[in-house]
């Protein structure tokens, strides 16, 4: 009888810990893959910025130097609309970096009608600091 008793219990010891030693192996693969999907998402996020920043500058450019920049407006438009998926990425996956992230987009988006060269070139140098920030700001969240 004492003998069944701690086979029962040795059981259901071997059991709890295979359980527990699971579970924390899922935990350790999901934050990995949180962690992995959060990097994507930023780096997602900077690349379309800076696409974007590229496009606005070029399209204002040539707008401010009355050139015809109809094929530049279109492209922005592409470009624009690739922020938002990334964005979306990032705020839900890393909520401590959602402030940032949309500083760093409305940034880029102030570089629309720019009323001069100089206006331009400080709204383009305000956005490259912005998307810095971003960057900074997610490699802190990613190292907490």
């Amino acid at each position: 009888m004492l003998t069944t008793l701690i086979a029962v219990l040795g059981t259901l010891a071997g059991t709890a810990i295979a359980h527990l030693s699971q579970r924390a192996h899922r935990r350790a693969t999901d934050a990995r893959t949180q962690r992995a999907d959060a990097i994507t998402a930023i780096a997602d996020l900077a690349t379309a910025l800076a696409d974007h920043r590229r496009t606005m500058w070029l399209r204002e450019d040539l707008r401010l130097s009355g050139r015809d920049w109809a094929a530049a407006r279109a492209e922005s438009h592409t470009t624009r609309s690739a922020i938002t998926a990334p964005l979306l990425r990032v705020q839900i996956l890393l909520p401590a970096v959602a402030g940032p992230a949309r500083q760093a987009t409305q940034a880029v988006y102030n570089l629309r009608d720019a009323a001069d060269g100089p206006t331009l070139t400080a709204a383009r140098d305000n956005a490259i600091r912005k998307a810095d920030d971003f960057v900074a700001a997610a490699g802190t969240a990613l190292t907490a």
